[in-house]
């Protein structure tokens, strides 16, 4: 059996198949960026184990996370998403969802989300080499300046430590320990979703 991440439950196949296969990938798309933030957002307060259960419910309530369709929702939509069973039914977070969507419209005047959110790295992924989870930061630098700045463009529930499980999740910083069989080719293109891990211990 390969060696992971310390994070990753060693009998959990949907936190495996989402280890090996999305998290710590450069993501460019510009809707699957938009998707990312929100489930985020969504997993503020709870354990994420919640949220990627519920990510296909997402998709289906949230038009596969099309910005110009959520940023077209009206309150008549929302309220109906607040009654649906397959998301977190929190009224602040959904809401904020079209605001996301919104701000993700604003953004394309300027270059759009992918070359915005890429800028607080350069470009290109941040190389990290830790040889434990208690070596990775929750926070950097970076993240607060990104949290400060999509707070400014109007963005909701992207505070510092959001944003940098964002940037790890999005493949902006390679954060798989040295010992992950990951490590290596996590600089590798990707154009999917991909949600953050859980919480680090």
């Amino acid at each position: 059996m390969p060696t992971r991440c310390a994070w990753v439950p060693p009998d959990d196949e949907l936190y495996i198949a989402y280890h090996d296969l999305e998290w710590g990938l450069p993501l460019h798309d510009e809707r699957a960026l938009f998707e990312l933030l929100c489930l985020e957002g969504a997993q503020a307060g709870l354990s994420w184990r919640t949220i990627l259960a519920r990510r296909d419910g997402y998709r289906a309530v949230f038009a596969g996370f099309s910005p110009d369709e959520v940023a077209a929702f009206d309150d008549d939509r929302l309220e109906a998403a607040l009654g649906d069973t397959r998301i977190i039914r929190n009224r602040r977070k959904v809401y904020g969802t079209r605001e996301n969507a919104r701000a993700v419209l604003r953004l394309r005047e300027s270059g759009g989300l992918n070359e915005f959110l890429w800028s607080f790295v350069g470009g290109r992924p941040r190389e990290n080499a830790w040889s434990s989870l208690a070596e990775v930061p929750t926070s950097t630098p970076e993240a607060e300046a990104m949290s400060r700045a999509l707070k400014r463009l109007g963005f909701r529930f992207v505070g510092p430590t959001i944003c940098y499980a964002f940037m790890e999740a999005a493949g902006l910083v390679n954060d798989h320990t040295t010992d992950c069989f990951r490590y290596r080719d996590a600089g590798a293109p990707s154009g999917t979703s991909s949600p953050t891990r859980p919480t680090k211990k």
